[in-house]
């Protein structure tokens, strides 16, 4: 058995982006969101993820814009460090080691090289005490910095950065926590403490939600449980302060903000309604509805130009100046639990899953992104607490992805269970799925599994359900006539059944010829040209619960898991059961491109993983502790480019990467160190020479010039050549800042000539008078290159590093020799050399 190895398990996509408040940029340009351990960067225009900010080893708990530079942003993480970014370009500056696990950040205009962070009070991660401490910012040139010194500036304060808050450009800071309101003025050093009563005469909960800070005056608005919001004025004096009560929301508060000016107060909720609040005059107030889900948080870009809004569902809405939506970023929806299984869509290669109530979303993973939402119930969906609405709960596509099959039920107490079995054809036109066929009632009982016919040649397209009622019906597709100008259309083509028994699972074998249907303790084997029953496979006592053929080589085996905690596999040849292991198996799978198969086992409280092929009983992998949960949805997805591994432990991961769903909902996959390293060096988006004067010409010149050189040292030996990288005009163009270059008029003919090569093809009569020419015609560029040589500093190199003393600059005469005999070919004297 091999172990992991240098595998790991990892994020690879479909991390939360709601689970902090996200920021925007100065010029209202980028969004930036923390997002697992990385913080993603979007455009508010295009809303593409333009860079990955990766770096942190553990959640990433706040993202924050750097008072003194509005291109810099801070991050903080669990892992103990607060980071500073470029986030236009992605480069990481400065890692400040705190030493505690971070929860949120802060930094304010009034307060430099100092940062607030929210950390444990007892520098424990399940602590549940926390202080809002003041760390300082050592200034230093060293990319790692230690940052251990820092004073605390509130006790007991919670978790939550909604529940903290900084006003009057950092000369307070507000935290609420419970019923309890604290009051912080820097300059005064003195603190002030309101509280509440737990309700009020008319039962309503007190209980603070969030709070925000006016920019300018001394007034704090909160947010409570009982959807009220109260205005806090006079807080400098513990006796003569006063607030007012505004009151829209029918439930909890969950996020305010005020406008950068002042003039307006945001708040959001449950309702999916983003409130504005005019101050001074909170009797006006607009409304912009029916923004999909409950928001979460509320922020506003430093130029007031644009709100954000964050939702449970996973999704960033951008809105211009709360009249309407101008962008909308989704991410993978997460609900409480997936009623179906993971799903590759055969054509897009996308995720596919439940996504929000009633739709199907399709998730791209290569690019982490939310493609679009199939609306399946195609039914409004009512915000009501105990109300039961129709759920998506099965899914299968077809071996093409032409045919996608979705299950849809609604049960509601003393009522009989309503269910609708729906046929969905893939259109070209529109490049979506279309409705084609809906069955109402296809069984009389809920259907417990469903299974396409998967050979991809095959000229019939077969559906199969299985229901707790005791059949299995086959649904076969009829194509239509040539004089028959309708839709092809489904219609039940056999009913099967076993001695009464319930069906739990099928599945269909590689070629489409068996299908094997899972009748409580029973195996059954059916043929799909006739549905003859062909033979029942024996086995241990205990019922059956996943079915799966071998792929390829190992076609001929039918593994199968059953309640008794084993895992069987029987050989179809000889029908009877080749081996078995005593394993509790949550979830078994096998690679569509390969015979590898994946069985993930529950055992001492979490969950292992074990690869292996049915042809050979011992494991190949095994993975130990891969999840604290249950595992119970996984999926094989085929890879864009094969991964080219010559490792044994690694190679179940060339054709397919394994995507599962932890127990918390997050999308989780198994990655090389090697491919991780790859990964990181791609995001990289500029590699940075000291030596130099960084400018994007210099990078998409630099870039080509080794190519080049390696290619015509190959070919014919090291010859000098005019390159772009050694020629002065190209340097001094550089070098020198654009708004004191000349016209770009006057430069063309100058860089071009820079950029031309000389080739070593022509015969050797024609090279003297074409010499000459040249050498006369770049006199004068000469002149000027020389001069700025001469210019420069002694001792001072292209990147004022300081180098050895410049040798003295040659006169006109002599550079026009070595233009000359530079330009000479001397790819002859290789060929001496060689013989």
């Amino acid at each position: 058995m091999v172990e992991h190895g240098d595998i790991r398990v990892v994020h690879r996509g479909g991390s939360k982006i709601n689970f902090r408040v996200p920021v925007i940029s100065s010029d209202s340009r980028f969004l930036l969101c923390a997002s697992g351990q990385c913080v993603k960067v979007f455009s508010t225009s295009t809303e593409e993820c333009i860079h990955d900010l990766r770096g942190h080893t553990d959640l990433v708990t706040g993202v924050q814009l750097r008072p003194s530079n509005h291109l810099q942003v801070y991050s903080c993480s669990l892992d103990g460090t607060v980071r500073l970014w470029d986030f236009t370009d992605g480069i990481p500056i400065k890692t400040f080691l705190v030493g505690q696990p971070i929860h949120a950040i802060y930094a304010s205009a009034q307060h430099e090289g100092v940062i607030f962070a929210i950390v444990p009070t007892r520098a424990d991660k399940r602590s549940e005490l926390f202080q809002l401490v003041a760390v300082q910012l050592p200034q230093s040139g060293d990319q790692l910095v230690e940052a251990r010194e820092f004073s605390a500036v509130l006790d007991s304060v919670g978790s939550s950065p909604a529940a903290v808050a900084f006003g009057r450009g950092g000369e307070y800071v507000a935290s609420a926590r419970g019923l309890q309101l604290d009051v912080y003025f820097f300059r005064k050093q003195k603190s002030f403490r309101f509280s509440l009563k737990e309700d009020n005469k008319k039962g309503g909960k007190n209980t603070f939600t969030c709070l925000s800070c006016h920019p300018t005056d001394d007034c704090l608005a909160t947010g409570h449980e009982d959807g009220k919001i109260r205005l806090w004025r006079n807080i400098n004096h513990k006796k003569e302060y006063t607030y007012s009560t505004l009151h829209w929301h029918h439930s909890a508060v969950s996020s305010l903000c005020f406008t950068p000016e002042g003039t307006n107060l945001l708040s959001g909720g449950v309702e999916s309604v983003l409130v504005q609040w005019r101050y001074n005059q909170e009797s006006q107030r607009d409304f912009l509805p029916r923004l999909g889900a409950a928001i979460t948080h509320v922020t506003a870009s430093p130029d007031g130009a644009l709100f954000c809004t964050s939702h449970s569902d996973n999704k960033i809405t951008v809105i211009q100046s709360c009249v309407k939506v101008s962008a909308v970023i989704q991410g993978l929806v997460k609900g409480e639990s997936v009623k179906t299984e993971l799903m590759v869509d055969p054509r897009s290669k996308a995720l596919v899953l439940n996504g929000k109530p009633g739709h199907l979303q399709f998730y791209s993973l290569q690019r982490d992104k939310l493609l679009y939402n199939l609306d399946v119930v195609q039914q409004e969906y009512i915000h009501e607490a105990g109300l039961q609405q129709f759920e998506v709960v099965k899914a299968a596509f077809d071996a093409s992805g032409g045919w996608l099959a979705t299950v849809e039920e609604r049960r509601q107490k003393d009522v009989e269970l309503e269910m609708n079995l729906k046929l969905w054809t893939f259109e070209d036109e529109t490049q979506s799925f279309v409705l084609n066929t809906t069955i109402a009632a296809p069984h009389e009982a809920r259907i417990t599994a469903m299974c396409f016919h998967q050979a991809a040649d095959s000229r019939t397209t077969v559906l199969v359900s299985a229901s707790s009622d005791g059949h299995f019906k086959a649904w076969r597709l009829a194509a239509p006539t040539q004089t028959d100008d309708e839709a092809p259309s489904w219609s039940c083509d056999f009913v099967g059944a076993y001695h009464g028994l319930t069906p739990g699972s099928c599945c269909f074998s590689a070629d489409g010829s068996l299908l094997a249907v899972g009748f409580q303790e029973v195996v059954t084997v059916w043929g799909s040209a006739s549905w003859e029953l062909l033979t029942t496979l024996s086995q241990p006592p205990g019922a059956v619960r996943d079915l799966c053929f071998g792929r390829l080589s190992c076609s001929k085996y039918l593994l199968g898991t059953t309640a008794g905690e084993l895992l069987c596999c029987w050989n179809l040849l000889t029908c009877s059961l080749e081996w078995s292991t005593s394993m509790d198996v949550s979830l078994l799978l096998a690679d569509p491109l390969s015979e590898n198969m994946a069985a993930f086992c529950w055992q001492s409280g979490s969950t292992d993983l074990f690869v292996f092929k049915p042809s050979e009983p011992r494991p190949s992998f095994s993975f130990k502790a891969v999840s604290s949960g249950k595992v119970t949805r996984a999926v094989f997805a085929p890879r864009e480019e094969m991964l080219e591994s010559c490792e044994e432990s690694s190679q179940w991961l060339n054709r397919s990467q394994l995507y599962f769903l932890s127990q918390h909902m997050d999308l989780m996959t198994f990655a090389t160190r090697a491919e991780e390293d790859r990964m990181m060096d791609a995001s990289k988006q500029l590699v940075i020479d000291d030596s130099v004067a960084m400018t994007p010409f210099y990078l998409l010149l630099g870039k080509r010039q080794p190519q080049h050189q390696d290619r015509r040292e190959a070919a014919s030996g090291p010859t000098p050549e005019r390159t772009p990288q050694s020629s002065g005009a190209v340097r001094e163009l550089l070098r020198t800042p654009a708004h004191v270059l000349p016209a770009t008029s006057f430069l063309c003919s100058v860089f071009v000539q820079s950029l031309l090569v000389s080739v070593a093809d022509g015969g050797e009569e024609d090279k003297p008078a074409e010499e000459e020419m040249e050498s006369e015609k770049e006199e004068e560029d000469s002149e000027g290159e020389m001069d700025s040589s001469i210019s420069r500093p002694a001792g001072e190199g292209e990147g004022g590093v300081s180098l050895a003393p410049a040798p003295p600059a040659p006169s006109r005469a002599e550079a026009k020799e070595l233009r000359r005999l530079r330009t000479v070919d001397h790819s002859w004297l290789s060929g001496l050399l060689d013989s």
